[in-house]
């Protein structure tokens, strides 16, 4: 009887361990589809991401028990950063922490605190910097962007929680790096804010606090010397905005483009391009800057416009620019047969082609197109998504 007894434990044993596999397995295949929803910016909550992936992986209910907690997701959110990403997660994380602190030191007489991915170091691609102020005027933090020449937008986010109906104030600031500043009453400098993942006291860094924490995690590091980079290292998008408006005042030969000035044409050419590729940054950026050197030298404008964008486009970008009159000859066959077969070698040819079908589209008079904040901004959000180029 008690051999009986024994084995009947053991079977009782393994049956609770199979369970329990089976059940654990569940949790992390839901953590990684909720990772997944998050690190491709399907989802920006925990819950709603963890709640989606549950009824995916699970064709229906799901225990509580078997959902993973926020840290669970978190973690996978970050290997899937380390295996897209590489050392270039690395390097983002450094330029992203010298840019928080350069702007905390602008904005020192509100007490700045650094908070989020790039305080814990979980960033990933599209990441923001995430601060929060304490003073009662959000104005007088406005003031001190509108002197950096900042672009920015102003949010007030009504959240109910426990009952209670808060309004939260973000300043979303479009730099090279994307802020989201939360702005507090001045009295709330000293509150302890909990995390949502750790269910305790959030991790934050003064001014103070970060210059030590970069000194001892970079210790090769020259800090002032690194912020001064930063700081030089102007956001791309103001090179691009200042590169394109002295475009409308480039007029061209009424033949070839009946639509008017150059900026025209070329917003008509990435709104055709949107239409082909609405996904396709580097692309998008060649059918937006391709004429940009027309308003530096007519002569040779193509050569003008990537020596002006040297550093602030991709290699495939450049490429298309380069090539983008040779793909017009392409589209009305008056390219010669050994210049045609150098360029079908590249991988962008197709992409070049249709950029070429593009600018023959962009040549219309009185069509709407879009204004060029408008373009920028679309692109800004697609570099914030997937990732700075």
């Amino acid at each position: 009887m008690q051999s009986v007894s024994l084995l009947d434990a053991r079977a009782d044993l393994l049956g609770l361990r199979r369970l329990w596999m089976n059940a654990s397995k569940l949790r992390r295949q839901i953590a990684w589809e909720a990772a997944r929803l998050m690190y491709s910016r399907q989802e920006s909550e925990y819950y709603q991401a963890k709640m989606k992936a549950a009824r995916r992986v699970c064709k229906g209910w799901v225990k509580p028990a078997d959902l993973p907690s926020n840290a669970e997701i978190r973690d996978e959110v970050q290997g899937l950063a380390r295996l897209y990403e590489g050392e270039r997660r690395d390097e983002s994380l450094l330029e992203m922490r010298l840019e928080a602190l350069r702007l905390m030191r602008v904005l020192r007489k509100f007490k700045p605190r650094l908070i989020g991915s790039v305080m814990t170091g979980h960033v990933r691609q599209g990441s923001d910097i995430d601060l929060h102020v304490f003073t009662d005027s959000v104005h007088l933090v406005c003031g001190e962007l509108d002197e950096l020449g900042m672009l920015y937008d102003v949010e007030r986010k009504r959240v109910r929680k426990d009952g209670e109906e808060r309004i939260f104030t973000h300043i979303h600031v479009k730099d090279r790096f994307p802020f989201e500043i939360t702005v507090y009453p001045a009295d709330k400098a000293h509150y302890v804010f909990k995390s949502s993942i750790a269910g305790k006291a959030i991790e934050r860094a003064s001014i103070a606090e970060l210059e030590q924490f970069l000194e001892k995690e970079y210790p090769r590091l020259d800090l002032e010397e690194a912020v001064a980079q930063v700081a030089d290292k102007p956001d791309r998008f103001q090179v691009y905005e200042s590169l394109l408006l002295p475009l409308e005042n480039v007029k061209q030969d009424p033949r070839w483009h009946p639509e008017g000035d150059a900026l025209y044409h070329s917003l008509q050419v990435f709104d055709h391009a949107c239409d082909e590729a609405p996904y396709d940054e580097e692309l998008l950026l060649a059918a937006l800057l391709h004429d940009v050197g027309k308003a530096i030298d007519p002569h040779d404008h193509t050569a003008a416009g990537l020596e002006a964008l040297e550093g602030y486009i991709t290699e495939r970008t450049a490429w298309l620019i380069e090539h983008h009159m040779a793909g017009r000859r392409i589209l009305d066959r008056s390219i010669g047969a050994r210049a045609r077969r150098r360029l079908q070698q590249s991988e962008n040819y197709e992409d070049l082609v249709t950029l070429a079908r593009c600018d023959r589209a962009g040549r219309q008079a009185g069509v709407e197109a879009p204004e060029l904040d408008e373009a920028l901004s679309y692109i800004r959000n697609l570099a914030e998504s997937f990732g700075e180029l």
